[in-house]
C-alpha cells in the first residue's frame, strides 16, 4: 500500500512539472522543475514495480 501511494504522487509531481515546464514560466524555475521530473518519473516506475511485486497474489 505505501508504494502505490508512493507511486501516486511521484506520478502527480511528473505530471504537475511536465504542466509548469509547458507553461513557459515554471513558478520553481525551469533547473528545479526539470530536476523534479527527471527523479519523479523513475522513481514512480521503481515505486509503481514495487507495489506490483508486493501484491497478494493468493487471493
Amino acid at each position: 500500500m505505501l508504494f502505490l501511494g508512493l507511486c501516486c504522487i511521484a506520478a502527480i509531481a511528473a505530471v504537475g512539472s511536465v504542466f509548469e515546464l509547458t507553461s513557459g514560466n515554471p513558478e520553481l524555475g525551469s533547473t528545479t522543475t526539470t530536476a523534479i521530473l527527471a527523479a519523479s518519473i523513475p522513481f514512480a516506475l521503481i515505486c509503481f514495480y514495487g507495489a506490483v511485486r508486493s501484491a497478494d497474489t493468493d487471493v
